[in-house]
């Protein structure tokens, strides 16, 4: 597929704006990390949605959970460092922490010209989907400058799981 053009279904080229992300870092396998960060996560957003809407201000919609692994590549999965994000308000100058064990922060997420690909299934199936992509990129003259990332698309008990994964990129 040539880059900007638009399938749901195919690698694509495209550009994304930066966001501001509420955020968590945890090391370990997602399947052991997810589950210990996300009431922290979720629970800090959701407290920042309902008090703005409490306090009259603008709400917002909270977004799809995205993550980044930065060193997949480079460690076993046990290792690996999981930053788990969701985005906020542009405006976000400090979040609630309701629950305990573990600090949100927030992030500005870059991103640019990026690469993406959709992926049906299970997390563990993703091998096929990740060289499809970097297929592409090279492919299509570019390289890849940014770390691994998911944007999770359902939950992950679902029965058809779909999670786009996407990567930073530039031209050669």
């Amino acid at each position: 597929m040539t880059p900007g053009k638009s399938s749901r279904n195919e690698p694509e080229i495209l550009e994304m704006p930066a966001q501001k992300m509420a955020a968590v870092c945890a090391r370990g396998t997602p399947g052991q990390v997810f589950p210990q960060v996300l009431p922290a996560l979720y629970g800090c957003v959701y407290t920042l949605k309902f008090e703005l809407k409490k306090s009259g201000g603008p709400t917002f919609k909270v977004g799809r959970l995205r993550a980044r692994y930065p060193d997949a590549h480079l460690t076993p999965m046990e290792e690996w460092t999981n930053v788990i994000g969701l985005p906020v308000p542009e405006d976000t100058t400090s979040l609630p922490q309701k629950v305990s064990g573990a600090e949100i922060k927030i992030e500005t997420w870059e991103y640019g010209t990026v690469a993406q690909i959709l992926h049906h299934g299970s997390y563990d199936r993703e091998d096929n989907s990740v060289e499809r992509l970097h297929r592409f990129i090279i492919d299509n003259g570019y390289e890849i400058v940014g770390v691994h990332e998911e944007e999770y698309l359902t939950r992950p008990d679902a029965k058809a799981p779909r999670s786009i994964i996407r990567y930073r990129v530039r031209k050669k």
